[in-house]
């Protein structure tokens, strides 16, 4: 059987799920992550937060319903809307 993976890297937390092909969820898992405030006003996170989060959850629902890897057919992505990253 193949999977999709489903991750939103969200403001606050990356939200994944993982589901059939024919859209049954299988496993979910949520991983927060800090709002750094360096000064009134300024909000900041720091990237590698995301891609911690990504891989954590990832992770997670692949471990909660034993899936392989290999079953997996798709991953889709949803990111903040109004974040900026500056290099």
């Amino acid at each position: 059987m193949e999977y999709l993976i489903g991750t939103d890297i969200g403001t606050s937390s990356t939200k994944t799920l993982l589901c059939t092909t024919r859209g049954k969820i299988v496993a979910d898992a949520s991983q927060a992550y800090r709002l750094y405030s360096p000064r009134p006003g300024w909000n900041e996170q720091d990237p590698s937060d995301w891609w911690g989060g990504v891989v954590k959850t990832i992770r997670s629902v692949l471990r909660k319903a034993k899936v392989k890897k290999g079953q997996v057919a798709a991953i889709g992505l949803s990111g903040q809307m109004h974040g900026s990253v500056f290099l």
